[in-house]
């Protein structure tokens, strides 16, 4: 099976199934002499564990991250950082039932028609749990940024669960209210009304879909390609690789297609108070990103999940072994609603997104400190250039 890698100079590599042993991945083109902390690892693994309250999972998973390789005396030496987070609390025999007969909207008989085989428990490699992997190499890449001379900054939020979509909230709104609720809605008082709404449809058996909005500040102009290589390709198989995504925009979006080009096209000026200014584009209907390339500002989108398909509901499935049509009921510990853990997943792969073009562009010098992997004087500032 292909497709478990994701960048091209911050490449991520994951690895694990749902009820396995365990997950984990390798992050390759780290800088060497980064600090890197395992605590702030861990303190975004904690905001997209199960068990968190009453809308997530009870699965009692601790996700305790172990750095296995790339760091010497708490800075990176250049090599693979390695990462594993155990499986504590995998329960399979729930899925039995599915081995032949597919849970509905599941990868279960795309996956054993595609591979002849799969790991059945828990939804094996395409379980959500797998992003595990994702927001501990996101961690790294953060760590990174935070070390450089530019300040980015990304956050979330989930800005609608069914029909109830919060207002405009700026990014400092996103800051300060989105970890303060259980929803992760920057708005406190639409985030209640969600609450309300999900605890609906958990009580009913059923689950609901919603939404999740980024925004990233501190991008520097001018990163990514033409065409295929474009910022906006890229962020799109970032976000679009989420499991349950069905829909990516950035800027309007698709409120786009009912705006007119004069109202759509921004006018370039040269801001006041600037020696030797460059042109500003008037406005970020584009969200940051204008033929692919970033302008510089903040880029901004939004990131659409279906409702949860694993609902204890009664459905029907047809068994490809026995040839019967028969009523199932998928039992188990299970999400009612996916965006308020889909946060800090969208916060990672905008990181992973941003850091691999950073690096492309040279705007972050890759180079090791010196020949001897380890031997440090100072921690080495990875957008500086090598001092001897």
């Amino acid at each position: 099976m292909n497709g478990n890698r994701f960048g091209r100079l911050f490449q991520v590599t994951t690895y694990g199934e749902s009820h396995g042993p365990g997950m984990g991945c390798t992050v390759s083109g780290v800088p060497a002499g980064v600090e890197l902390d395992e605590a702030d690892i861990q303190r975004d693994l904690d905001r997209r564990k199960p068990g968190q309250s009453m809308i997530t999972t009870s699965r009692g998973e601790p996700d305790e991250v172990s750095i296995q390789s790339g760091l010497q005396d708490g800075y990176t030496t250049g090599t693979p950082i390695g990462m594993t987070i155990q499986n504590k609390d995998a329960r399979s025999g729930k899925y039995e039932p599915f081995v032949t007969a597919p849970r509905p909207s599941h990868g279960d008989f795309t996956y054993s028609a595609k591979f002849g085989t799969r790991n059945w428990g828990g939804g094996g490699r395409s379980s959500a749990r797998e992003t595990v992997n994702w927001v501990a190499a996101g961690a790294v890449a953060k760590q990174v940024l935070d070390q450089s001379e530019h300040d980015v900054q990304v956050k979330a939020h989930v800005n609608q669960i069914g029909d109830i979509e919060a207002p405009d909230v700026s990014f400092e709104q996103m800051l300060e209210h989105s970890e303060e609720n259980e929803v992760r809605c920057g708005d406190p008082e639409t985030a209640a009304e969600m609450r309300d709404l999900i605890d609906e449809y958990q009580e009913a058996g059923d689950s609901i879909g919603g939404s999740v909005e980024f925004e990233a500040q501190g991008v520097p102009r001018g990163l990514g390609a033409p065409r295929f290589d474009s910022f906006p390709a890229r962020l799109g198989q970032a976000m679009l690789s989420v499991p349950a995504s069905t829909g990516v925009e950035y800027g309007l979006g698709r409120e786009a297609r009912e705006v007119t080009g004069t109202e759509r096209n921004e006018d370039w000026e040269f801001p006041e108070g600037e020696d030797d200014p460059d042109p500003t584009p008037v406005g970020n209907d584009h969200g940051g990103l204008q033929g692919g390339i970033t302008t510089g500002q903040p880029i901004y989108g939004e990131l659409t999940l279906h409702a949860p398909t694993s609902i204890p509901k009664t459905q029907r499935t047809a068994d490809w072994e026995t040839g019967e049509e028969k009523e199932i009921q998928v039992v188990g510990r299970h999400d009612p609603v996916l965006p308020p853990r889909a946060v800090p997943v969208v916060e990672a792969m905008l990181y992973l997104t941003i850091l691999d073009f950073m690096l492309l562009g040279g705007r972050i010098n890759p180079d090791r400190l010196d020949d001897n992997p380890g031997e440090y004087d100072t921690p080495y500032h990875p957008s500086s250039p090598r001092n001897d």
